[in-house]
């Protein structure tokens, strides 16, 4: 980390939105200049508390490159009002928006959105129909289908069965669905996830939310220097290259940070989302 964005200060408060409030941290735009606006959206669940740490560091580096940065904890997410069980995709897409205008408020400059995993997939969504325009969009690690996540997430309420039943076969991922389909609530790894929420993300492909009229940057993970990207990342770039987004796919190694057991960095990613802002037009 400069010295520069070791000198930013956090300015946390909550947000005026429907329903309730929600907190967010505010990154002030250093002295000079002001670059640009950047609105970060969370990633899922426990994804979004491993993922705190890389989000401020980042946050703490664009301050320090003159832009002005908003972290936003989600309706029933985090310290922010309600429930996990009430959270809905429309409700978070209606956050979003509040954020926006929060930031068109402060700061007479473009807004841009910063999206970590289903958040790249929520910023890609919203930016759609963006209740303002929006100048760019930078995503990290974009989760590429919502069935595969939801899928992966039910597996560990199957897991957590198969450990309470002495390792015997429980309950399926197909059986799970089956209740999402007629309504339930389902308790998983301590997040009660609610029909409405979990159907929606089941219904989003990274494929059919090509981005329009707005530049993106794809940071993607990959063992190591040199690799390529995974196909399913690589088949979903085909696909947008061929719509003619204008978009950039940046492939360098980064430890899967939101979902590692103990809170890991990853500089490289740090370092190569600064440079692209720095030298954003």
């Amino acid at each position: 980390m400069t010295d520069a964005a070791r000198g930013v200060r956090a300015a946390p408060f909550f947000l005026a939105a429907d329903p309730g409030q929600r907190l967010c941290i505010y990154y002030p735009p250093a002295d000079g200049p002001c670059r640009g606006a950047i609105l970060y959206v969370p990633p899922f669940a426990e994804e979004m508390n491993k993922s705190r740490r890389m989000a401020a560091l980042q946050a703490r580096a664009l301050s320090a490159l003159g832009y002005g940065v908003l972290l936003i904890d989600l309706y029933g997410c985090g310290d922010s009002s309600g429930d996990f069980a009430d959270a809905r995709w429309d409700i978070w897409k209606r956050d979003l928006a509040c954020a926006h205008r929060w930031l068109q408020q402060r700061l007479p400059a473009p807004v841009s959105l910063w999206g970590l995993r289903l958040g790249a997939l929520l910023a890609l969504d919203y930016a759609a129909e963006p209740v303002a325009p929006v100048h760019a969009l930078a995503l990290w690690q974009p989760v590429q289908s919502g069935k595969t996540m939801l899928t992966q997430f039910l597996r560990l309420r199957v897991a957590n069965e198969m450990l309470n039943e002495g390792g015997q076969a429980g309950t399926s991922t197909q059986a799970l669905r089956a209740q999402l389909h007629a309504g339930a609530t389902l308790e998983i790894a301590g997040y009660a996830l609610a029909a409405p929420l979990a159907l929606a993300i089941d219904a989003l492909e990274m494929s059919a939310l090509t981005p329009r009229g707005v530049k993106v940057d794809w940071f993607e993970a990959v063992g190591g220097a040199g690799q390529a990207v995974p196909p399913g990342a690589a088949r979903v770039a085909q696909g947008w290259q061929a719509a003619g987004a204008d978009f950039a796919l940046h492939a360098l190694p980064c430890p899967a940070f939101w979902s590692a057991q103990e809170i890991t960095e990853c500089p490289a990613l740090l370092a190569a989302t600064s440079a692209v802002f720095e030298h954003a037009p």
